[in-house]
């Protein structure tokens, strides 16, 4: 892609996000989701495979529905109170309606079934866009409006998530459909405690923000893509492969890794708030999501491909990609739990 192509498409992205997050207007705050959604179309679709055109038609079909009925219900709470303002969503109706467009757009249960989809139909970087900055927008205005929902419709959609996620892969050999549904899963834990504590929230999305882009990276500079391929990761970079280890095993949330943070926080607030039902059955899901992540660790760290004499040493093999992305973002998922002390003083 030309370059000054890219850097349009990429500003776009930045543009729609940051218009979103600036507004509380509900005009505005649609045309920001149809900015970002308009600007990443080509990065999907640049590949030129059947496959992409594939994913990218059935992303924009979906986006687009959810903001034509993020549209109709910011009209019909103007219709009804008079106001486009974000704050006075008093309309049940109307807040009905934006949660499940907005559940729609970043893939939640029951509206999950175009992610895996979509995301397998992608390359890893703009999977790695979708999986991430795609989010932003949509969940700061999940942030703005969570307080005039019906507590129920949010608990629903976030046990869904969890237990959807960690269902849908169990089964899975495509790395970027496991990846889906850890999205998936993941999106869960944010909705259920955003209207107790929006905080714990945002540490939930910058923690997964992290082991995700450690996880994408590292698959990229691998160049992998399916669970049996992974094999060949040992040889190449024993390193890199056991820090990958160890960021799967953040991201099933287990202690003394990063991943293990906000999970414990979010079941602390559910315990709290009185649902311990609700947070017995987050932690049980939890489980359905560590076993898939512990079958890729398995199939990366303990499991050597069969190899003959004459062949090439894959260990010499010089990458060129740039590694200071994925440093950082392997560090964050791995080394900040110790900072569980000042998130718990910021977020109470």
């Amino acid at each position: 892609m030309n370059p000054y192509v890219l850097l349009v498409l990429l500003s776009s992205l930045g543009l729609g996000t940051t218009l979103t997050f600036a507004s509380s207007h509900w005009l505005l705050a649609w045309m920001g989701l149809e900015i970002n959604t308009l600007a990443i179309i080509p990065l999907m679709a640049q590949n030129h495979h059947p496959r992409a055109v594939e994913a990218t038609t059935k992303y924009f079909l979906v986006q687009a529905t959810a903001a034509a009925v993020i549209l109709f219900a910011g009209t019909t709470n103007a219709w009804v109170l008079g106001t486009w303002d974000m704050t006075n969503m008093l309309s049940p109706l109307a807040s009905a309606m934006v949660i499940i467009a907005l559940a729609l757009k970043i893939g939640l249960a029951p509206m999950h079934l175009w992610m895996p989809e979509v995301l397998q139909g992608l390359n890893l970087t703009t999977g790695l866009i979708l999986s991430t900055w795609q989010k932003l927008a949509p969940l700061a205005l999940i942030l703005q409006t969570a307080q005039n929902v019906d507590p129920l419709l949010l608990t629903t959609l976030g046990l869904l998530s969890t237990l959807v996620g960690g269902w849908g892969g169990l089964n899975q050999v495509q790395l970027r459909k496991i990846l889906a549904y850890s999205s998936i899963a993941h999106m869960g834990w944010m909705i259920i405690v955003v209207q107790y504590t929006p905080r714990l929230m945002l540490l939930a999305l910058l923690t997964y923000i992290f082991m995700t882009s450690a996880l994408f990276l590292t698959l990229k500079t691998f160049d992998v893509t399916k669970v049996n391929t992974l094999a060949v990761a040992w040889p190449k970079s024993p390193l890199l492969s056991t820090t990958t280890a160890l960021v799967l095993l953040s991201l099933g949330g287990l202690p003394p890794l990063t991943g293990f943070m906000p999970k414990w926080l979010i079941l602390q607030e559910l315990a709290k708030q009185d649902f311990p039902m609700v947070a017995t059955i987050m932690a049980l899901a939890a489980l359905l999501s560590l076993y898939f992540y512990l079958r890729l660790c398995y199939s990366m760290t303990l499991t050597i491909s069969p190899n003959i004499n004459n062949s090439s040493t894959p260990w010499r093999t010089n990458t060129t990609q740039t590694s200071l992305l994925l440093a950082l973002s392997t560090t964050a998922a791995l080394a900040l739990l110790p900072l569980t002390p000042a998130v718990l003083t910021l977020t109470i």
